[in-house]
């Protein structure tokens, strides 16, 4: 009796060793999770999602069938997050997370879905009044085939991007603007008011958004001042000059940037200033 429940307990452990090292093993996911995290401007997106392949079969219009709701991608629906209220297709998205839903067409714009409920895996449970907002995107056909399900921010800007999804031969993209010019505006005059003032950047910002280029010139001067080792800064405010109308400010300043540039052996902003020469003359 005791032999046999020593053979019992014996084979009992080795079922269980087997079970643990069993579940030690690690599996690769036929459908990998990415996420990805873009800055635009100063606030930033997050997007997570899960990425089928093809695997030789027929997806849109065959696996995956017009004109019904698609989970976009695989398993969990894709979720978005965003920093801050950002504006789509003309309406206003609050801050938060969403999940993604599509509707692929055969022709045509598809049809994206931003849905309140972020937490669902594929399209069972859909439920319109769920949704957020509703929108056409524009979609197009592609030469090659793009193998693994792609999601991707494109043309980022510092006032939007593009957010496009592509799988075998179709591409979507939809643009995601942000507004940030009031808070960045109201945090550069805070800081103007410290003693460790942002002359540089504020007037590349100045520049690049078509803001008052004035205050622009007039930062870039502070900036430039009593710098005599600092060709980047002669550039831009060259640039800043040129499009203030001041041409031959412009030429002097890049000409000086372009000496500066030679003695530093900075070859780069010797042809960036002197492609403000030319720009000027």
């Amino acid at each position: 009796m005791k032999k046999r429940f020593l053979a019992l307990l014996t084979a009992g452990i080795i079922f269980v060793s087997l079970l643990e090292t069993q579940a030690q093993v690690k599996f690769p996911q036929s459908s990998s999770t990415t996420k990805i995290e873009q800055a635009i401007g100063i606030k930033k997106v997050t997007l997570v999602y899960q990425r089928p392949n093809v695997n030789e079969r027929v997806i849109f219009g065959s696996l995956e069938p017009y004109d019904k709701v698609w989970r976009t991608g695989a398993n969990n629906i894709p979720s978005i997050t965003f920093e801050e209220e950002v504006t789509i297709a003309g309406s206003k998205v609050p801050a938060g997370t969403y999940g993604i839903f599509s509707i692929p067409k055969k022709t045509g714009d598809w049809t994206i879905i931003l849905s309140k409920n972020a937490n669902q895996w594929g399209a069972y449970q859909y439920k319109q009044e769920e949704d957020l907002l509703r929108f056409p995107a524009k979609a197009k056909k592609l030469n090659d085939k793009v193998e693994t399900f792609t999601m991707a921010f494109e043309n980022v800007k510092p006032n939007g991007a593009d957010l496009s999804l592509a799988w075998e031969n179709s591409k979507v993209s939809f643009h995601i603007a942000v507004d940030q010019s009031k808070e960045i505006m109201a945090s550069i005059d805070e800081a103007m008011k410290g003693e460790k003032k942002p002359y540089f950047q504020a007037a590349q910002y100045y520049y690049n958004n078509d803001l008052d280029i004035n205050k622009a010139l007039a930062w870039a001067n502070e900036a430039d001042k009593d710098n005599t080792k600092a060709p980047h800064i002669k550039y831009w405010k060259a640039r800043i000059q040129l499009k203030a109308g001041d041409k031959a400010g412009a030429i002097k300043t890049a000409t000086e940037g372009v000496a500066m540039a030679k003695s530093a052996n900075n070859e780069e902003y010797v042809k960036l200033n002197t492609q403000v020469i030319t720009a000027a003359k």
